[in-house]
């Protein structure tokens, strides 16, 4: 994302949770949508994310996440309700999958008309899902989420070298599900505190280093949320996408605060 390098992530005395972030509370109360962050709620974070930047040492870069759910979002659900968006997105994501594998559009009068699009490019097949699921509104959440669909749909084909993103399977849906989820993570957590990890790398080559270290870690985690959650043999159920996708968000959060001492 070329807009993420540049910036200084939210600053203290305004909302944590922005106004226009779905409710994404797994249950009523949970988390207060309107709390409004405190002054230097980054600074533990970027104090461990320094010292990884700079050393490399895993040990610190858990402990920067675990300090940025825990200080930056106060705590896990705050921060899993935080990411409201990405739990809309990724139910609309699995609706649309679903409804190409089964050989139709997803509403009548749609683009993505399973007859117009097959045989064409797999670029332009990812840039209509990604139009029809999260259009482009502004907002860095949007950006991020456009970004982050286009980098799940795009790895299918690396986990499952026969994909075929009009007629993906049951497990290749879960799989593009779960991976946009890791990535609309990693896009929130590089807006929020990417350029410090840069700023402080001893090279910009080791700093690109550090970032896919933390992107690595955040799909590892993702993944290790989602499979707690599913059954032995089961994938997601068309009926419970937005509350699986809200119990791997809080999971997640949780493993990463596990680490903020």
């Amino acid at each position: 994302m070329g807009t993420s390098q540049s910036s200084k992530g939210p600053m203290g005395g305004v909302p944590i949770i922005p106004p226009w972030v779905p409710d994404a509370r797994v249950s009523p109360g949970s988390a207060e949508p309107l709390n409004i962050a405190p002054l230097g709620r980054f600074t533990g974070a970027r104090r461990s994310l320094c010292s990884f930047a700079r050393s490399g040492f895993p040990g610190d870069m858990r402990r920067g996440i675990g300090r940025y759910v825990h200080d930056g979002y106060g705590g896990a659900p705050t921060a899993s309700t935080r990411f409201g968006s990405t739990v809309s997105t990724a139910a609309a994501l699995y609706a649309v999958l679903s409804s190409l594998s089964a050989g139709r559009p997803p509403v009548a009068g749609s683009s993505l008309e399973p007859t117009l699009l097959a045989g064409r490019p797999s670029r332009q097949i990812i840039d209509a899902i990604v139009e029809e699921v999260r259009p482009s509104d502004g907002t860095q959440d949007a950006e991020a989420s456009r970004a982050s669909l286009r980098e799940a749909l795009s790895e299918i084909r690396l986990k499952f070298k026969e994909a075929q993103l009009l007629r993906l399977s049951p497990e290749q849906r879960d799989f593009v599900v779960e991976r946009f989820v890791a990535m609309d993570v990693y896009h929130r957590f590089i807006l929020d505190l990417g350029k410090t990890i840069q700023d402080k790398a001893p090279s910009a080559a080791s700093g690109l280093t550090r970032l896919n270290e933390v992107r690595q870690y955040i799909k590892e985690t993702v993944s290790e949320s989602f499979q707690k959650l599913r059954e032995p043999g089961q994938g997601l159920s068309p009926a419970e996408v937005k509350e699986s996708v809200r119990l791997a968000l809080l999971e997640t959060m949780q493993a990463f605060e596990a680490f903020s001492e």
